[in-house]
């Protein structure tokens, strides 16, 4: 296992992640973003799963809006490029399959 796992590391730019468990398959990292924060347009390989567990999220994904509110949830397919910005700040539970070895 990762020294990172449990460990709120700050990413920058008002976000803060901590990867909660995972493993070859699978990880699940909670994601605070202070009011205004950006998670900027990527993609990548894995299948996220995102549970907004706080707070209302604005994503774009595929060029598509969706709104997140406390206790909504999404998935984005690989390769898919997304985003998000938050005016009220929250919370995110973010799973992916398989595990993030870049977060590690």
């Amino acid at each position: 296992m990762s020294e990172k796992l449990g460990v709120v590391e700050d990413m920058g730019g008002g976000i803060k992640r901590q990867i909660l468990a995972y493993n070859d398959d699978a990880m699940a990292v909670k994601v605070w973003f202070e009011k205004g924060a950006e998670g900027y347009a990527h993609s990548h390989r894995h299948t996220q799963i995102v549970y907004c567990e706080e707070g209302e999220f604005n994503f774009v994904i595929d060029g598509k809006l969706k709104v997140l509110k406390a206790g909504d949830s999404c998935v984005i397919d690989p390769h898919v490029e997304h985003g998000t910005t938050t005016e009220t700040g929250g919370i995110l539970i973010d799973m992916f399959s398989p595990m993030r070895e870049d977060f590690l």
